[in-house]
């Protein structure tokens, strides 16, 4: 336990985000995006890393799954108190885990640059809020962000439903009740269900998974509560497009018109290295659902959506490219960054390099 306690440590006192254990290679972290290797230590074996995962399960009072291939994901305190979500997996039949260091500060919008946008969503009464990315974009700090501010400016009753809870949120002005799956609920659907019979005003779903859950989303904003949630999808086109093929086709006209109901904002966002290399910054699309948006969602337009995306500036709405276009004319990114991260590449040569 005292070596992965150790690099947990070390880890953090570098800024990394990531740490990776496998067979063959010393311990790797990611920092700032990239891959480095942690200076110190010894190419580890697959012994070593069979032990640490054990060890780390038995901390955990988790048992293994009956299947042995199968992965196992679980929140891990370490020695120094922090919250760490480990991943154990298999490759060429040996033990491999990862470690995503959490952060118990809450970041605020403003120390991570979110638009004013967002602090007006999180003052909606009802409704449906998605934030998407890839995995390791900042979806679940921009959604911890922003419901510490409604936690600070509302008197509400917040559930989240995590796998597993990243951010822990004190009681402020809210109550706040999170619940892990796999520890305090079977899954996110069944959670959601009995959601709705505990009085919450706003809920979080860590991620939409199934078609279980993204109708238990849709029902829960539909009778009058806020629900975040996030997706792995880029793009608010994409979004919306994924959410309906989720379901069959004889259902998908009915999930339409309740999205084109319940849906206020699609929120995708990149994290970008800083011009300075000394960080990361977010990049984001953001889609507000306006009376045409929703016309748009309910008669299955939504290739229309990229040009409400760039006529859409003055209600709050921006483009994946308008951002990287702003971030890198402000030099807070390389120019050669918001073209590698763009959408339109011809577009951002032509303005930056021109």
């Amino acid at each position: 336990m005292g070596q992965i306690d150790d690099l947990i440590q070390q880890g953090r006192a570098l800024g990394c985000s990531d740490i990776h254990l496998t067979f063959g290679l010393p311990p790797m972290a990611r920092k700032n995006g990239k891959l480095i290797k942690m200076q110190g230590h010894e190419v580890l074996d697959a012994q070593q890393l069979q032990v640490s995962a054990d060890d780390m399960l038995i901390k955990c009072q988790i048992q293994r799954p009956q299947d042995p291939l199968e992965e196992i994901d679980f929140c891990y305190e370490a020695a120094d108190g922090s919250r760490n979500r480990v991943n154990i997996y298999y490759q060429q039949k040996k033990t491999v885990i990862a470690i995503r260091l959490l952060s118990a500060y809450i970041p605020t919008m403003e120390e991570l640059k979110l638009p004013k946008i967002l602090k007006d969503l999180a003052m909606l009464k009802r409704g449906l809020v998605l934030v998407t990315g890839p995995t390791g974009s900042g979806k679940s700090t921009t959604l911890a962000s922003s419901l510490d501010y409604i936690n600070q400016c509302r008197s509400e009753h917040i559930i989240t439903i995590e796998d597993p809870v990243e951010y822990v949120h004190q009681h402020k002005n809210c109550m706040v009740n999170q619940r892990e799956v796999g520890v305090d609920t079977n899954s996110f659907a069944a959670s959601l269900r009995s959601a709705l019979r505990e009085d919450p005003d706003i809920i979080l779903v860590g991620e939409m998974r199934d078609l279980e859950t993204i109708a238990s989303a849709v029902t829960a904003a539909e009778t009058g509560h806020l629900v975040f949630s996030t997706l792995h999808t880029t793009g608010a086109a994409q979004t919306i497009d994924r959410i309906i093929d989720v379901f069959p086709p004889y259902q998908q006209q009915q999930i339409r018109t309740q999205l084109a109901s319940v849906l206020k904002a699609v929120i995708s966002q990149q994290l970008i290295p800083t011009a300075d290399g000394n960080g990361r910054v977010a990049a984001l699309e953001i889609l507000l659902i306006t009376d045409a948006v929703a016309n748009m969602i309910r008669e299955n337009k939504c290739h229309q959506i990229t040009s409400v995306l760039q006529t859409g500036g003055r209600l709050g709405m921006q483009s994946m490219d308008g951002h990287l276009l702003e971030l890198a004319q402000n030099h807070i990114i390389k120019p050669e960054m918001a073209v590698d991260y763009g959408i339109d590449k011809n577009m951002l040569m032509q303005k930056l390099f021109a």
